[in-house]
């Protein structure tokens, strides 16, 4: 199926005068950065088509012949950097016809709309004015507003592209029990510094190491019953993260799915993961102390069984070594490391010959 963006013409593929009224060629200035971004969604599989309000036009009041020229010369222009558009939908009514064809409406829009080989849930709108976001909205699309001086907006084209042809994946999981609150906000798509807090000050340590080493954006927030224990934060923390992982790898589509191996001074830990939908968890190790800082020892493995059982994710853990410190630490790092390159996107297949994971 192929996704197809709908994109309005003045002030979004090209900028609009101050009369609104693009009827000569010495008014034809191209948008910002429009030109790469459409390059990176045509390779991404997009299908561009453009859909416009030009009021009056064919009257004398906008003869087609001042519209011709320069938008021909537009097309021109596009298709000389590789860039070609599906088809040019143009609504010449007044504005106070109300016609249907008339963006925010979507008259124009019917054949589309039984093309059943779109796909609608990647497809998208890219405009200038509210009247694009309402005609994406009539649409069921996502809709994108171009920041503007004269509409506002928010949206760069650089940006748009990163956003559809790059799909980032996130993941938003809120777990409230009566145990424990907790917030976990990932992007595997992005690096940023880990922001984490849980209470428990080694334990907020040992999340950082998976965000840093994992080399994606984390954010964990954990209010838990520490009057009681450890053991509810620990648990329902990994169960939260396990999610939010598993939602933001999606279909897994492209991913490397598979281990790593980590020296920490005297410690050795290996870490062989697989997102194979399949939960299921091995630790190999001992620790010889209680704690390490305020996290209790056994809590370890049991927060790596908790990721796995809510991610899918068949995990082989193993350490050894003298310092249980370094155990400890060294066993989220080289998850991490593991992690990182098993959601590392290689491609675009799905790395199983079942056809699903």
């Amino acid at each position: 199926m192929t996704p197809i963006l709908f994109i309005d013409r003045d002030g979004t593929l090209i900028e609009e005068p101050s009369d609104f009224q693009i009827d000569a060629y010495e008014k034809i200035r191209f948008v910002k950065d429009v030109v790469p971004a459409l390059l990176r969604l045509r390779d991404a599989g997009y299908q561009f088509v453009i859909v416009t309000n030009q009021d009056g036009l064919g009257t004398d009041a906008y003869p087609q012949a001042s519209f011709d020229g320069p938008n021909n010369l537009m097309l021109q222009i596009f298709e000389s950097q590789g860039i070609v558009f599906r088809e040019v939908l143009i609504d010449r009514s007044w504005p106070q016809e109300n016609k249907p064809t008339r963006k925010p409406g979507i008259g124009l829009m019917l054949p589309y709309l039984q093309d059943r080989s779109i796909d609608w849930a990647r497809s998208a709108m890219v405009g200038d004015r509210e009247t694009d976001i309402a005609f994406a909205a009539n649409l069921r699309i996502r809709g994108f507003q171009l920041k503007t001086a004269q509409f506002g907006g928010e949206w760069d084209w650089m940006g748009i592209a990163h956003e559809l042809a790059d799909t980032p994946r996130r993941s938003l999981v809120q777990r409230n029990t009566k145990e424990t609150r907790i917030r976990v906000d990932v992007d595997l798509d992005r690096i940023s510094e880990p922001a984490i807090t849980t209470g428990l000050p080694f334990f907020d340590h040992m999340l950082e190491q998976i965000g840093k080493h994992g080399g994606f954006a984390l954010s964990i927030r954990t209010e838990g019953d520490l009057h009681i224990d450890e053991h509810h934060t620990v648990e329902d923390t990994g169960l939260a993260l396990g999610q939010a992982l598993k939602e933001a790898l999606g279909d897994k589509r492209g991913i490397g799915r598979y281990g790593f191996t980590l020296p920490m001074d005297e410690t050795l830990a290996t870490a062989a993961l697989d997102f194979s939908g399949r939960p299921y968890f091995v630790f190999s190790g001992e620790f010889k102390r209680e704690r390490v800082g305020d996290l209790p020892t056994e809590l370890v493995p049991h927060f790596f069984r908790s990721v796995c059982d809510a991610s899918g994710l068949n995990l082989n853990l193993q350490v050894q070594g003298e310092n249980d410190h370094h155990k400890v630490e060294a066993c989220f790092k080289s998850f991490a490391r593991a992690l990182r390159q098993a959601i590392r996107r290689e491609g675009l297949e799905l790395p199983s010959t079942k056809g699903a994971l």
